[in-house]
């Protein structure tokens, strides 16, 4: 495995740690970016279940988007997941950044996720 993904697992895990330190029974919403699209979840750790999930490559989104990969979609999916969220009955999580910097499309979908009613 190469040194750069080690450090992104190592990050990931230190991030992880940390949230499950302050979680206090919330759900967590984890994000992945790869280099096409955005995708999130919000996951019960306790039960091991997702409760809700959205992407860039929704057929909602999809056709609304130019590319999976930029700050609208980010905030596109932010919106979406939280309008998800709040069916499932989930108002509270804890963010998830899973080692990736908060900036650019992370802390777009962050934005949204909390205009959409989502607290964290």
């Amino acid at each position: 495995m190469s040194r750069k993904l080690e450090a992104l697992d190592r990050r990931k895990a230190r991030v992880r740690r940390a949230l499950r330190a302050s979680a206090n029974g919330r759900p967590r919403l984890s994000v992945f970016r790869s280099s096409k699209q955005i995708y999130v979840q919000v996951i019960d750790d306790a039960a091991g279940v997702t409760l809700a999930a959205a992407s860039s490559i929704d057929k909602g989104l999809r056709a609304d988007l130019k590319t999976g990969a930029d700050i609208a979609a980010a905030s596109a999916v932010g919106k979406l997941v939280a309008e998800r969220a709040k069916a499932a009955g989930v108002s509270k999580v804890v963010f998830d950044r899973s080692g990736y910097q908060y900036h650019g499309r992370i802390k777009a979908l962050a934005d949204a996720a909390r205009e959409g009613g989502l607290d964290f």
